[in-house]
């Protein structure tokens, strides 16, 4: 680790060249000097430097450079190309935080196509094979009614065997794109695939969630699909005997905090430099990102694992979204 002592020599090494260059650019106004301005920005942000952190700098840099000045109607001109200075080396971050926009607006556009590619195979699975199923059912009894009457302990179990397929892919179909998330929102959706997972698993999952309002369609649709890769985390790997699912709202966030009481594991290890991220955290934390949120984590083992998503919200925009109807 480094010493606190060269730490400061570095801090006070980039303020000495930040404010050295300012000045330069305040005596001759030179594109050389903006150029060094540009850079000081890029250094900064390569060092983790806060825009408020960078802002103190240029004001205390700034303020030293005009004190040698007393010249009123001279400070009054070299404001401004302080300005010019400050503008030029946040330069840097303007354009990491576009990036960073059409990054997640790109994230945002390909969840929308994947989700409407996951409602086509979801109607192909509830009705186009359902379909087929029946026509299968009126294949058999049409080939049952031409065998002889000792087979028919046979067609009967086929016939079993061929609704246990279509109560299957009913399940299966509602998963991956419930019409109860379009038709009555968040809530309802979860306690539906919490039921689902209940049965198959007997795990137990409670649900308790004081926000009623309908949300904007991405913030459910991401939320959801987080949720439900948390629960199936749960049951693939927690060896849990319970989990709940907590969704507040919070002054302008909605809170979403899911916790089990599972075998845990250690989140350092999970994502070491070259394993394969486990538990599909990666995904879910792009998920929410879609959607402006954050996702955090807290587990270690024996000790079970705590999920919790936050999204900020507009109260007014979810009393909006609830206000139209159903498609």
């Amino acid at each position: 680790m480094k010493s606190a002592a060269a730490t400061g020599r570095k801090r006070a090494t980039f303020s000495e060249n930040y404010s050295s260059a300012l000045d330069s650019y305040l005596t001759r106004q030179d594109e050389s000097v903006l150029r060094q301005a540009y850079e000081l920005g890029r250094e900064a942000m390569t060092r983790g430097t806060s825009l408020v952190e960078l802002v103190l700098i240029h004001q205390e840099a700034l303020f030293l450079s005009l004190r040698k000045k007393t010249n009123r109607p001279r400070m009054d001109r070299l404001a401004p190309l302080g300005n010019e200075f400050l503008a030029e080396v946040l330069s840097p971050y303007e354009m990491a935080h576009r990036g960073f926009q059409e990054a997640v607006s790109a994230l945002r556009r390909m969840n929308e196509t994947l989700e409407e590619e996951i409602k086509r195979i979801a109607y192909a699975v509830h009705d186009e094979a359902g379909q087929l199923l029946v026509a299968v059912h009126l294949a058999l009894a049409n080939l049952q009614r031409q065998s002889p009457p000792e087979l028919k302990s046979d067609f009967e179990n086929v016939n079993t065997m061929l609704k246990q397929v279509e109560t299957q892919l009913r399940q299966y179909s509602h998963e991956l794109r419930p019409t109860i998330l379009d038709d009555l929102g968040l809530v309802p959706a979860l306690h539906f695939l919490a039921s689902a997972i209940s049965a198959r698993s007997a795990l137990p999952i409670r649900i308790s969630a004081t926000v009623k309002e309908r949300l904007a369609p991405p913030v459910e649709i991401a939320l959801y699909r987080v949720l439900q890769e948390a629960l199936n985390n749960v049951v693939k790997h927690a060896h849990a005997t319970s989990v709940s699912i907590d969704i507040v709202h919070q002054s302008n966030l909605l809170v979403c905090k899911v916790q089990d009481d599972g075998i845990g594991f250690n989140p350092a290890l999970a994502q070491r430099a070259g394993r394969r991220t486990g538990l599909g955290l990666t995904s879910m934390r792009e998920r929410v990102n879609s959607v402006g949120g954050t996702l955090e984590f807290d587990s270690s083992p024996g000790r079970g694992t705590s999920l919790v998503i936050r999204v900020p919200i507009n109260f007014s925009e979810v009393k909006h979204a609830s206000s139209h109807p159903s498609r």
